[in-house]
């Protein structure tokens, strides 16, 4: 099995309901997004997939997030906006852009160093 990853970035900001049903404080993070995706054969290039087609996939779903606050995007008003629901949102828009054969297998977000979530099937 091969396997790749990217990363990229994205700023925004996010308040977080609480189990008692309030609001912690709106604060911003600089989020960082790290995608996993694998192959057991690779291309007629030597590749599981090119780099760059990877990262602009995920900068295309993730695109929207930049400079905005999460809550204000629909699937967050549903979903509290988490780390964890954030890497599971894009694992699940991820998915389908794939080339055939290509397995995502995990999406990490990083909200903070040492605060991370990892959405994986």
């Amino acid at each position: 099995m091969f396997t790749i990853k990217v990363e990229t970035h994205f700023r925004a900001s996010h308040q977080l309901t609480l189990s008692d049903g309030s609001k912690e404080l709106l604060h911003q993070h600089d989020w960082i997004v790290t995608a996993k995706v694998s192959s057991d054969k690779l291309d007629s290039m030597g590749l599981v997939m090119d780099f760059g087609q990877l990262k602009a996939m995920v900068n295309e779903i993730t695109s929207g997030f930049d400079n905005v606050r999460l809550d204000s995007i629909d699937y967050f008003q549903r979903n509290n906006p988490s780390a964890e629901n954030v890497a599971k949102y894009i694992f699940e828009k991820l998915v389908p852009k794939l080339p055939s054969g290509v397995k995502l297998r995990s999406i990490r977000v990083v909200e903070e160093p040492g605060c991370a979530a990892k959405f994986s099937k």
